[in-house]
């Protein structure tokens, strides 16, 4: 059996910034929070990768371990970008897998692990990202996602907390029962930081399906203030609240120049929301049987006018 350290290699400077930080903390046992994403499983309205991407342009990201891409990642299921440039290949952009230490905005560091989910070997993958945790004192991991639900955008957006520490994360109705999904690998991670002891919490988003695949920046909002709610982190993340006005205004716009089934469908998921929300013996969105259409046949047409709208703008 292969070792799983071999999945990793360590930056020396990138390590010694860590053990900086945590000889700052001193003797408080606060130890440094892990929040990790990965591309490619489930991520409804980009509220993962937003988080990602925000975070890292604002916090200094300093590199502490790359993992292995070669022999995690199939590049024939997500074949990397390349530039051809008249009469010759001009640059390659490699699927990265990174542990980086990151700064909020009041300058505390905090672990980031972001890349492509590997496609094979997610025990041993597992199996390191522990052992980075453990050396690096991780006191919390923190994974987050956004997952498309039959809810509108003129509610607010909610959140499934998830993990052995969901007394960081109280206030939150159930949304579910139970229920056997397909796997990820950032799931499996939770699950094997958890079986070894470890603090960990998951954040799933809800996003209108009928907007899952476009950027949704107020659930990326959403995902940061729980994120600092559950840490103490300072994570405001301004430039994503700005944008959240502009996306509910053009899908408003978008939907007024629609067909009015559309509209209905959307007034139908208002009442569903509405009733589940206000009724105190229900604790599931699911206990509701509201004859809508469905997530796939909702979402395709409201692509469809998307591009209809686009086209005639153009």
């Amino acid at each position: 059996m292969r070792d799983h350290q071999a999945l990793y290699e360590l930056e020396p400077q990138g390590v010694a910034a860590v053990a900086a930080a945590n000889a700052a903390l001193g003797d408080t046992g606060a130890g440094l929070v892990l929040l990790y994403h990965f591309e490619g499983f489930m991520d409804a309205g980009e509220a993962g990768g937003q988080v990602v991407a925000h975070l890292l342009e604002e916090g200094s990201p300093q590199v502490v371990a790359r993992f292995d891409h070669d022999r995690l990642v199939d590049y024939r299921a997500r074949r990397p970008a390349m530039v051809f440039d008249r009469e010759h290949w001009a640059s390659y952009d490699p699927p990265e897998i990174l542990l980086q230490l990151v700064e909020d905005a009041a300058g505390s560091p905090f672990l980031l692990l972001t890349g492509p989910e590997p496609d094979v070997e997610w025990e041993r993958f597992a199996a390191a990202v522990r052992e980075l945790a453990e050396r690096f004192e991780v006191r919390l991991s923190i994974d987050f996602h956004g997952i498309p639900m039959g809810v509108p955008h003129t509610r607010p957006v909610g959140l499934t907390p998830h993990g052995n520490r969901l007394d960081l994360a109280s206030g939150y109705p159930q949304w579910f029962e139970q229920a056997q999904v397909p796997g990820s690998a950032q799931a499996l991670l939770e699950y094997r930081l958890a079986e070894a002891g470890h603090d960990v919490l998951g954040f799933a988003v809800h996003v209108p399906h009928y907007v899952a695949r476009s950027a949704y920046p107020a659930a990326a909002v959403l995902i940061l203030e729980a994120a600092q709610s559950a840490t103490g982190l300072v994570l405001p993340g301004h430039s994503l609240r700005d944008r959240v006005g502009e996306v509910y205004a053009d899908i408003e716009e978008q939907l007024a120049q629609g067909d009015g089934e559309l509209r209905s469908a959307i007034r139908g998921m208002e009442g569903q929301y509405d009733a589940v929300a206000g009724a105190e013996s229900r604790d599931s969105l699911l206990a509701e049987a509201v004859d809508l259409p469905s997530a796939d046949e909702l979402g395709r047409r409201f692509e469809q006018f998307l591009a209809e709208h686009e086209r005639d703008a153009d």
